[in-house]
């Protein structure tokens, strides 16, 4: 099915959202449940029904007459909608953390702080700034053959895109891209992670909040595979993944079929470099929380640390002890835990695996962390490795979870051969106190995302782009660039004075004007004599009418060529009114 093109056309006549069918979506048979359950206590805490494949025509049919109305709606009165979703996120905010820590395994802190406050901020800046990205821009254009041009550059709506969202950042990670695409004009297909139905079903309460058009928000459930499947064949119009390398180069080839756009986040193995000037303590502690926050499970995590052999020993004893200080357990709401459950028993699987590897091939555990409270079997402990090298796959592979290997170094070029040595390139930190040698190496690290002395801050702010290099995925999101990627380009060229006979270049050829056009770069780049002498042929043939072409030699050069002043003044001075 081809994909519609959509466009946002003003009008000043009243718009009606379009209602809502009389019947029930067809439904074929009952649909498969899916059963959530607590990672940290294994306990059930609800169920959500499988959205039926067969369901998805009508689905779309829907999605597309709601964007149609959404879509000429202006930004003033998407943002109004909008912003009733951060009131209901401000106003849920802990009960939403308390849901996040259910489903997903990790602190209520921490699904506070890495998801629900992130996205009351998000809500604020794409719902204010989206329109500063996206409303029309006047393009200024070099070309002497286009003086009696305008163009201008508009960014329509796609239309139907999905959101394909992870288990590990199950609010945040979607619902930035859920508000880009509605301040972008679009409907949204939101496919939640199996994993993490429960929190998908809080993603919908809080899009209800905004009122939006029967039709233009729609989240299904369900088998990733199936639904991506269902999206491609009722002509969606771009999808935007995040999830594991292997799934997003299978989903990158389906989408070739049909040429649908996709966005790809796909994880990464972030390398941390810690400078022999760097402030230790500030080093040791922020590393810790950034390779163990979310229990590891976080694709900009720091899984390698390069240290200069001069500071490793001290280094590594200030990590021992925050580890040691770390409690790790089951949330059970006394906020006296740091670290919670993995989430799902593939990943405990792979964590074990990796780190079993690592230590059967030499690799020395430093320091783990102490389970306080072990209610289930999806409890891993934070493990600091030593001894390791890159063939190991807790080096050269996405551990997704845990687990820190470090390595020294001797010099800056040996820790960036070292930081460069994977396919993924998601994100990076280094740790100096000179602020000059930490940006220069940052530019070498191979890397979407450099921070120095901090790690996996920028997810958390809108107005900063996300994305990564190699194997972490193509394109990118959040900021400016996340909304331009909710968009379509649509140039849109006209006449200054549209009752010109012929364009220039047209039929037929002549010599008089070749010749003309031969000098023009003299216009551009010569001196005032032959720039002059220049226009005094080239406009006239330009546009035929003499009286025109004499109002306009002025206006023409000076507003549509910025020649350099001194030709603007010496033109002005021979062919001003």
């Amino acid at each position: 099915m081809p994909r519609k093109t959509t466009e946002t056309a003003k009008t000043t006549t009243k718009r009606t959202p379009p209602p809502r069918p009389k019947k029930p979506i067809t439904r074929t048979s009952e649909p498969a449940t899916i059963v959530a359950t607590n990672p940290a206590t294994g306990e059930k805490i609800g169920e959500a029904p499988c959205t039926p494949m067969a369901s998805f025509p009508e689905l779309m049919i829907n999605a597309r007459k709601a964007q149609k109305y959404w879509g000429e709606t202006s930004f003033e009165e998407r943002r109004d909608h909008i912003l009733r979703i951060q009131k209901y996120l401000i106003e849920n905010a802990e009960r939403i953390s308390q849901v996040i820590s259910q489903d997903n395994g990790k602190t209520i802190p921490d699904a506070y702080q890495t998801e629900v406050m992130p996205s009351i901020l998000a809500t604020d800046w794409y719902a204010r700034k989206a329109k500063k990205y996206l409303k029309k821009k006047r393009l200024t254009v070099s070309s002497i053959l286009a003086a009696n041009k305008q163009t201008s550059l508009h960014r329509l709506p796609l239309g139907v895109v999905a959101v394909v969202s992870p288990w590990n950042y199950p609010w945040t990670i979607p619902f930035s891209e859920i508000l880009m695409g509605l301040m972008a004009g679009n409907a949204i297909m939101f496919k939640t992670a199996r994993e993490t139905v429960m929190v998908g079903k809080e993603i919908e309460k809080a899009i209800q909040a905004a009122n939006l058009p029967y039709g233009l928000f729609t989240h299904v459930v369900g088998d990733s595979s199936e639904i991506t499947s269902a999206l491609f064949a009722n002509g969606i119009d771009k999808i935007f993944f995040t999830g594991s390398v292997r799934v997003g180069k299978m989903l990158m080839q389906q989408a070739a079929e049909t040429l649908t756009p996709v966005s790809l986040e796909l994880g990464g193995n972030d390398a941390a470099i810690v400078l022999e000037d760097a402030h230790l303590e500030r080093a040791a502690h922020g590393i810790v929380w950034g390779g163990f926050q979310n229990n590891g499970q976080t694709c900009a995590g720091v899984e390698r640390v390069y240290v200069h052999e001069a500071v490793a020993d001290k280094f590594l004893k200030l990590v021992k002890e925050h580890v040691q200080e770390l409690r790790h357990g089951a949330e059970r709401g006394n906020f006296d835990i740091d670290i919670g459950a993995v989430t799902t028993a593939r990943q405990m699987e792979t964590i074990r695996t990796h780190v079993d590897e690592a230590l059967e091939q030499g690799a020395r555990i430093v320091v783990q962390s102490k389970i306080t409270d072990k209610a289930s079997d999806q409890f891993y402990p934070a493990t600091v490795l030593t001894n390791v090298n890159h063939s190991m796959k807790v080096m050269n592979e996405e551990t997704f979870g845990p687990v820190i290997g470090v390595m020294t170094f001797k010099t800056e070029e040996e820790a960036l051969a070292l930081a460069n040595d994977s396919n993924l390139g998601l994100t990076s930190s280094i740790w100096t106190m000179n602020q000059t040698r930490g940006k220069k190496l940052a530019l070498k690290i191979e890397a979407g995302i450099t921070t120095i002395n901090d790690h996996v801050v920028t997810h958390g702010l809108p107005e900063v782009p996300w994305t990564g290099w190699k194997d972490s995925g193509i394109g990118g999101t959040h900021s400016h660039i996340g909304l331009e990627a909710m968009t379509r380009i649509k140039v849109v060229n006209n006449d200054l004075v549209p009752h010109i006979p012929k364009n220039l270049w047209w039929f037929p050829h002549q010599k008089t004007t070749f010749d003309a056009l031969l000098k023009t770069p003299t216009i551009l780049f010569g001196n005032v004599k032959e720039a002059t002498e220049t226009m005094k042929v080239l406009l006239p043939e330009l546009i035929s009418d003499p009286t025109i072409s004499e109002k306009l030699q002025f206006f023409a050069v000076r507003a549509r060529l910025k020649l350099k002043r001194k030709i603007l003044h010496e033109i002005e001075r021979r062919f001003g009114q």
